[in-house]
C-alpha cells in the first residue's frame, strides 16, 4: 500500500525535510492564490514597486490584509500540520520549508527556528528599512479609524506585512537556510505544492541530485513526479496523518 511505503521511508530516514505549499493549508479553509476561484481571481496582485511608489497602493494592500483576516485568522492547523509537527517532535524532520504565509506550522507546535518561510509570514509586519517587527493589532486599530498608514517609530520607514510580494527580492537568508537543509537531508517530502514557483521548486531536484529520497504528496500531478521515489495524489491531512499514526 502506498501509505505503507511512505511510512517505511519516514521510519528509515535519519534527517528528513518537509517542503509545504498551499495544498496543506487549503484543508484548513485557506483558499490558495493560483487556482480558479483563488485569491488572485478576486484580487489582482500588488507588485512591490507599486507598494513602494504609491500611497494608495499601500492603503489597498492594508485593506486587503484586513479584509482577509476573517478567513486567515480563523484557520487552525489541520491533520497535515499536526502530522508534520509530530515528525518534528520525534526528531525525524529537521526543518520545514514552506511557501505558505499563514503561520500554521508554528501554531501546530513546530518551533519557529525549524520553520523556513520562503514567502514570509502574514501574522506580523516589519519596517522595510530597519526591519523592526510590529504586531498587527495596533496597525489595524489605527488603519480602521482613518486608514492611517503605519510608519516605523524607529527610523520613519514604511511598514509592510512580513510577506514577500511580487517583484520583491526573495529573502536570501531563508533561501540559503533552505538550500543547506535540503543538501543535508536524506528524504525530502513535498506536501501540497504544485512545484511551479521557482527558485523554490528547484529544491526537489537538488535533493535527488544529492542522493536523497523524494516523496511528493499532492492532490494533482506535478511536473517533477518522474523524479520522485513515491508520488501520492491524495489529500494531505489524511495521508500524512495515517503515515504517522495520528488518530
Amino acid at each position: 500500500m502506498s501509505i505503507d511505503h511512505l511510512r517505511d521511508l519516514l521510519s528509515t530516514s535519519k534527517r528528513a525535510v518537509i517542503f509545504t505549499g498551499a495544498g496543506i493549508s487549503t484543508e484548513s479553509g485557506i483558499p490558495d492564490f493560483r487556482s480558479p476561484g483563488g485569491l488572485w481571481t478576486k484580487y489582482k496582485p500588488i507588485y512591490f514597486d507599486d507598494f513602494m511608489r504609491s500611497e494608495e497602493m499601500r492603503r489597498e494592500s492594508w485593506r486587503r490584509k484586513f479584509a482577509m483576516e476573517g478567513v486567515l485568522g480563523s484557520a487552525k492547523p489541520n491533520r497535515g500540520h499536526l502530522a508534520v509537527a509530530q515528525l518534528v517532535r520525534r526528531g525525524v524532520v529537521s526543518h520545514i520549508i514552506t511557501q505558505n504565509i499563514d503561520n500554521l506550522h508554528q501554531d501546530s507546535g513546530v518551533p519557529d527556528e525549524q520553520v523556513i518561510e520562503l514567502h514570509g509570514n502574514n501574522s506580523y509586519a516589519r519596517c522595510l528599512d530597519c526591519h523592526q517587527r510590529y504586531e498587527i493589532d495596533p496597525i489595524r486599530e489605527a488603519f480602521q479609524r482613518d486608514e492611517t498608514l503605519p510608519i516605523c517609530d524607529q527610523c520613519g520607514g514604511m511598514i509592510k506585512t512580513a510577506t514577500i510580494s511580487f517583484g520583491q527580492t526573495m529573502p536570501q537568508h531563508e533561501m540559503r537556510r533552505a538550500q543547506e537543509a535540503v543538501l543535508e537531508c536524506d528524504l525530502l517530502l513535498v506536501a501540497g505544492s504544485s512545484l511551479v514557483v521557482f527558485p523554490a521548486a528547484g529544491f526537489p531536484a537538488m535533493a535527488k541530485q544529492n542522493g536523497a529520497k523524494l516523496v511528493i504528496v499532492n492532490r494533482d500531478p506535478t511536473d517533477l513526479d518522474d523524479l520522485a521515489d513515491l508520488v501520492l495524489n491524495m489529500e494531505i491531512g489524511p495521508t500524512l496523518g495515517a503515515a504517522v499514526g495520528l488518530n
